[in-house]
């Protein structure tokens, strides 16, 4: 058996649909939205409160946060390395990071925020004692960011918590992602996959939006998603007609702000723009299936055809292809069936140019 047919006997039977704190996320629900804090608050809890609050009012499902451990990360050299990005929050690497982390405590506060505002809230984890924290605050689920989709051993930790587990893949390779999907598939049947690019903002001819159908097929019955990072909103909308599950874009209050996530995300009033263009969307989308509405009767019958009498046929006459036509109104018998009705015996008076009653169908077939 290959790699690709063991991920294929993981993926059997898998529900098509899974419940990230208390909605459904997956096939035949509604998008489910993230607001990607992040390290957008800047290390300021009033700022995080206010995002928080912001993304609620946007109509976001959900709020989330990125929780690292700086220590356990980065090598000496790593914290000590300088560090002389115009976004930097402090002269070293591991200084800078330390800035922008909130305390357990200060993570309680938030999650208790959230609560009163009415999204779920989640953290993407980038090592083992950063998920055991959020584990011990319960938070609905985990993001493995895509930096850390090929540390196995922490996607392993983290799947054995037993939540919900969602897969950045923005700096991966498509066997990178196989083997994430398959240590979490071990131990925990909830994983949703996300396309994006780690780019930010991410340019618009790099995106790459039809890859989301390699992991649609790839790993159905999962339910994926996009998570995005570029100026503005059509590449989110067109992941959403592909089919995406799960949307995430960054939130920021002044896209001018000082830190390196802030120019790719969207403003307060962006957010709840693009969250109702998501919905709309959906509705645009509806089902896969030919539908005909009652609108479209009437306008039917008035526009399209039916079999017609071309002269008047009297009851008890044979009908022949030449005493027959094609006209409106469409509320007859339809043209396609017009032989069906030829050699049948009339079983009433047919006057000159008059549509055919639909019982001429039933009428008896001349048997001499």
């Amino acid at each position: 058996m290959d790699f690709k047919d063991h991920l294929k006997r993981l993926l059997y039977g898998l529900p098509h649909r899974i419940k990230v704190g208390k909605k459904y996320v997956g096939e035949g629900e509604p998008v489910f939205t993230i607001a990607e804090i992040g390290i957008n608050h800047n290390g300021d809890l009033e700022l995080a409160k206010r995002l928080i609050t912001e993304a609620a009012k946007a109509g976001a499902d959900a709020v989330k946060f990125q929780k690292r451990t700086t220590e356990e990360i980065l090598t000496k050299e790593g914290l000590e390395k300088p560090y002389t990005s115009p976004n930097a929050f402090a002269p070293t690497y591991g200084e800078h990071r330390k800035k922008l982390e909130f305390s357990p405590e200060q993570y309680e506060i938030l999650m208790a925020h959230a609560r009163e505002c009415g999204v779920e809230f989640f953290a993407s984890v980038w090592d083992p004692v950063s998920a055991d924290i959020m584990h011990t605050l319960n938070i609905g689920a985990y993001k493995i960011p895509s930096a850390d989709l090929i540390n196995i051993p922490l996607i392993e930790h983290v799947a054995k918590k037993d939540r919900p587990v969602m897969l950045s893949t923005g700096m991966n390779t498509l066997e990178e992602i196989d083997d994430a999907v398959n240590a979490v598939l071990r131990f925990n049947s909830r994983v949703i996959v996300m396309h994006c690019l780690s780019l930010y903002p991410s340019p618009l001819d790099k995106i790459n939006l039809a890859f989301m159908d390699v992991i649609r097929d790839r790993y159905s019955p999962l339910p994926f998603g996009y998570s995005g990072h570029e100026v503005g909103m059509l590449p989110t909308l067109a992941a959403v007609a592909r089919g995406a599950h799960v949307i995430e874009r960054h939130l920021t209050l002044d896209k001018t702000m000082k830190g390196s996530d802030h120019a790719g995300s969207l403003e307060p009033q962006e957010l709840q723009e693009l969250i109702g263009s998501i919905r709309t969307t959906k509705v645009i989308l509806g089902k896969p299936e030919k539908v005909m509405i009652p609108e479209l009767i009437p306008l039917r019958e008035k526009l399209a055809k039916s079999v017609i009498a071309r002269q008047a046929i009297p009851s008890g006459t044979v009908i022949t292809a030449d005493m027959l036509g094609i006209k409106g109104p469409g509320h007859g018998i339809k043209p396609s069936r017009l032989h069906e009705v030829v050699g049948r015996v009339a079983g009433t008076n047919i006057g000159e140019d008059t549509v055919l009653p639909k019982e001429a169908l039933d009428w008896p077939k001349n048997r001499w």
